[in-house]
């Protein structure tokens, strides 16, 4: 009698937690992109005047490679808890990404409401990212359909640390984001702090996105730890990331902050996708920066994709970056071609490409940059790779 009691009661338990367990769930995901890669016009530190070929595995040409875990746990009444943890890695040498940190992609903890919305706390995307990059390009082909050096974070390279995000449900078709990220000073509240809005429309074939990212530097030369002649840059104590990507605007890093205004369009008829977007951003100087008036990039870009087959995409984009203000101007016409074949739900085979060309009066920033440096005025590049997710 009391072994079958104590069997009740352990089958009791067991359909308690199998009834908790059902509330809750994980979910283990991941990509991996990689590619065999070449590239025309590459110097190198021994010799820095001569361009040559470059040929090597690169990796996360259409997405970067992350691994992560998300998850939900009911509450009641239509509330949910909600968590993310990505990390960024590259899978050919091993190492870490964003910069070495464990979670560098995401990682954030918050409520869900399925009448108010989504309040998130932790490293985070901002609304820009969330909501414009998903009407534009770089949201079907990664950085080579991107902007020159990232100058408007298009493809994402910065995150934002100490980040409080809300997310509103999407009401016919309108759907909206705010995000405010404390800079942790004491005393100074706004130092290294960054702010951000951006709000999507979609109806039917149409869809609308636009927002404002502004990023903040350390407010003094220490802050960056540096004097005022001898800048470091875009300093620790910020709460966004560098975007800081190449030779472009390297020259900038000391900007007390960081301004992105963005909005873009994409419409849908039949197997025909296509986009348009602009971009204006500033890189504002105090006196603690090596350059002592605004810099400004006017981004406009457009794309067009045909989806050939179902398992078949291909695309064409042209960018075309100008950046003026400070010093002399430089301009960038690029040009590029994709396409992608699916050979299952989660393994996708691509080849993707890119022209690029620099022009103007500012010997420095006029030169191509795909993240490899040269003194060339022209780039090329093409990568053939294959995609796993899981």
């Amino acid at each position: 009698m009391k072994k079958f009691a104590l069997s009740s009661l352990s089958l009791a338990l067991l359909g308690a937690a199998g009834a908790a367990h059902a509330q809750s769930s994980v979910t283990l995901y991941g990509v991996l992109d990689d590619s065999i890669q070449y590239v025309h016009n590459v110097t190198t530190k021994a010799d820095p005047l001569t361009n040559n070929n470059l040929f090597g595995l690169a990796a996360g040409n259409l997405q970067g490679n992350r691994w992560g875990l998300k998850g939900t746990e009911d509450l009641g009444g239509g509330l949910k808890a909600v968590f993310q943890l990505e990390n960024g890695f590259n899978p050919n040498n091993g190492a870490l990404g964003q910069g070495g940190k464990m979670f560098g992609r995401q990682a954030f903890v918050g409520l869900q409401s399925d009448q108010f919305g989504t309040v998130t706390l932790g490293r985070q995307y901002d609304p820009v990212v969330d909501l414009v990059q998903a009407v534009t390009a770089d949201n079907y082909w990664g950085s080579t359909f991107t902007t020159p050096g990232d100058v408007d974070n298009n493809d994402n390279s910065s995150r934002t640390n100490n980040a409080i995000k809300y997310t509103s449900q999407t009401y016919a078709g309108f759907q909206f984001e705010a995000l405010y990220a404390f800079g942790g000073v004491a005393g100074s509240t706004g130092s290294g702090q960054t702010w951000s809005g951006a709000a999507t429309y979609s109806n039917g074939p149409i869809s609308v996105a636009a927002g404002y990212i502004r990023m903040d530097n350390a407010s003094t030369a220490a802050g960056r730890g540096a004097t005022a002649t001898t800048s470091a840059g875009w300093a620790s104590g910020a709460t966004s990331d560098a975007t800081f990507d190449g030779a472009i605007n390297t020259q900038f890093a000391s900007a007390k902050s960081i301004g992105i205004a963005s909005i873009g369009a994409q419409y849908v008829v039949g197997p025909i996708t296509a986009g348009l977007r602009y971009s204006n951003a500033q890189y504002k100087p105090d006196a603690f920066s090596t350059f002592t008036s605004t810099e400004r990039y006017n981004v406009g870009a457009g794309f067009v994709n045909y989806q050939l087959t179902p398992a078949a995409l291909l695309g064409l984009g042209y960018t075309f970056t100008h950046g003026s203000g400070y010093g002399p101007s430089a301009t960038y016409n690029q040009v590029s071609l994709g396409g992608d074949y699916n050979l299952s739900k989660r393994t996708d085979i691509y080849l993707v490409g890119a022209y690029q060309k620099a022009s103007g009066t500012d010997v420095t920033a006029s030169v191509a940059d795909y993240g490899n440096t040269s003194n060339s005025t022209a780039q090329e590049i093409v990568s053939l790779g294959i995609r796993h997710k899981f």
